[in-house]
């Protein structure tokens, strides 16, 4: 039997290659709760000890170590980050360089 791999380039976004109407939301919240999930799990803490350093309920924190981080908005999932005490920093620049615009890069 002869099968025929069909294969398709990728966008660098999987949500918006399945056609999500809100993929790059999506995208930029599994971006940075990956590394809020990164940062919990180095420090080996109970989730009630994560509950009382995010300030969120028990439940919120399991479903933020299960890797639901669609619950949670990007500005919660950066507060998170502060709360790790983790510098953010934003860099902010046009996506086409043709455009003389000043980029600018915002720490948190």
């Amino acid at each position: 039997m002869n099968e025929t791999i069909i294969m398709e380039h990728s966008s660098g976004n999987v949500l918006a290659d399945l056609g999500l109407e809100n993929a790059e939301e999506l995208f930029a919240r599994g971006k940075i709760g990956i590394q809020v999930h990164r940062f919990l799990s180095a420090r080996k803490l109970k989730q009630r000890e994560i509950s009382a350093l995010l300030g969120i309920p028990q439940p919120e924190v399991s479903r933020l170590m299960a890797g639901e981080f669609d619950r949670f908005s990007e500005g919660k999932l950066l507060d998170f980050l502060k709360r790790l005490d983790t510098e953010v920093t934003l860099h902010i620049r046009p996506k086409k360089p043709a455009f003389l615009l000043q980029e600018a890069i915002i720490t948190l």
